[in-house]
């Protein structure tokens, strides 16, 4: 049997529940109940608006970075901490103008603007622009993630090779002046938002349905019309009938885009995106033109970022799942017989995708290597988390 069929189907649901140096195995992770809560952005280097405390120095080097978020999403308070992050490391010798959503391209065109230099950076996802361009670059991120948490398949990018790869991709392949740090890992994706309860896969038969990346081809598999809609639109689009049903990520974003307010059923534990990971585009030219020592500012800045993105959204997502159970909106989880079609799904998006794509074939294949070297180990050294047993012996408070 070969290694896909091992992994794309038998290791995510053998594996889907385990935990990884303390990360939830996301393809099978639900929303835990909630806990005490801090909103996002209060540390001493970021404000709401990401002004950091640090004055800009008189020859400071500025960075016209766009996001791809709306103002109150949760990635729009990372992408701040970030930026406060780097110009106090930085004393002020870095400056990032942080340009709101489309207000130089639409998200689809901020990589081509980054490569032209009429941006200096994005932070987005790969599963917008770069997926456009190849559909290997969802993988980097929006794909099967052969069962890991995202922050195992961080592991993969930065100790796995899979930074090289993703960079042959962009910058060989595609011959984009364009340098990528993967960071901020997220939870597993709710299947989706509906008017009434998801039963069977035979229930997306003829709905209209909001997704991206290589996402698309499993709800196409079950009979979905996919169709493009931006994050701001999804609510709007939903109350007009355009779509029928949609995802985009987590509590929080989808209570800013105002998913809950127009349909009343989260559908949660789902394949299609068991974990997705925010990425910073950055022009190369400028970035190799820095000093050495701000360059690691960046670099590592980003990895810190990672951190304090997880927390931030553990902490903010619980919080918005809370609220929303208080609301009455309901949480269900996604029947069986739906994921068991989510996983045959990818076994025919993976060999489609595979036929003609090289570099989708080698970033799979290193992926599956890296699922494969750390399971066994994850699988023997760790208990889920919380362990139920243990967390339900507990004398109540």
């Amino acid at each position: 049997m070969s290694v896909l069929s091992r992994l794309s189907r038998r290791s995510l649901l053998k594996y889907g529940s385990l935990s990884g140096l303390g990360a939830f195995i996301t393809a099978c992770l639900a929303q835990n109940a909630p806990t005490t809560s801090q909103a996002p952005g209060t540390g001493a280097a970021a404000t709401s608006s990401g002004a950091s405390s640090v004055a800009p120095a008189a020859n400071a080097i500025t960075w016209k970075i766009q996001s791809g978020w709306a103002g109150n999403d949760i990635f729009q308070t990372m992408f701040l901490n970030w930026k406060a992050s780097v110009e106090e490391m930085s004393g002020g010798r870095i400056k990032i103008d942080a340009l709101p959503v489309n207000t130089i391209t639409n998200n689809n065109g901020m990589l081509d603007a980054v490569h032209a230099g009429t941006l200096d950076g994005a932070h987005e996802v790969p599963a917008y622009g770069p997926f456009q361009k190849d559909h290997a670059a969802s993988l980097i991120g929006t794909g099967p993630m052969m069962g890991m948490s995202g922050q195992m398949w961080l592991s993969w990018y930065w100790y796995g090779g899979g930074q090289q790869l993703y960079q042959d991709l962009i910058q060989k392949k595609l011959k984009l002046n364009v340098v990528s740090f993967l960071h901020m890992p997220m939870q597993n994706q709710p299947l989706g938002w509906f008017k009434d309860e998801i039963k069977s896969p035979d229930d997306f038969k003829g709905m209209k349905f909001r997704t991206v990346g290589l996402a698309t081809g499993i709800y196409q598999f079950m009979g979905a019309s996919v169709i493009n809609v931006a994050g701001a639109d999804v609510a709007s689009s939903l109350d007009r009938g355009v779509i029928d049903a949609a995802e985009f990520n987590n509590t929080t974003s989808d209570t800013a885009y105002g998913l809950p307010d127009v349909r009343k059923i989260c559908m949660t534990q789902s394949y299609h995106q068991p974990s997705e990971i925010l990425g910073l585009d950055l022009n190369k030219t400028k970035f190799d033109s820095m000093p050495k020592d701000l360059q690691a500012i960046m670099k590592w800045s980003v990895i810190a970022a990672s951190a304090d993105g997880e927390w931030i959204q553990m902490a903010k997502n619980s919080e918005d799942y809370a609220k929303l159970v208080a609301r009455g909106i309901k949480f269900i989880k996604t029947p069986q017989s739906v994921r068991d079609s989510q996983l045959q799904a990818w076994d025919k998006v993976i060999a489609d995708e595979s036929k003609d794509n090289p570099e989708f074939v080698a970033i799979l294949k290193s992926q599956k290597a890296w699922a494969e070297r750390i399971f066994p180990w994850a699988d023997t050294v760790n208990i889920r988390t919380p362990d139920p047993v243990s967390f339900a012996a507990r004398p109540k408070v």
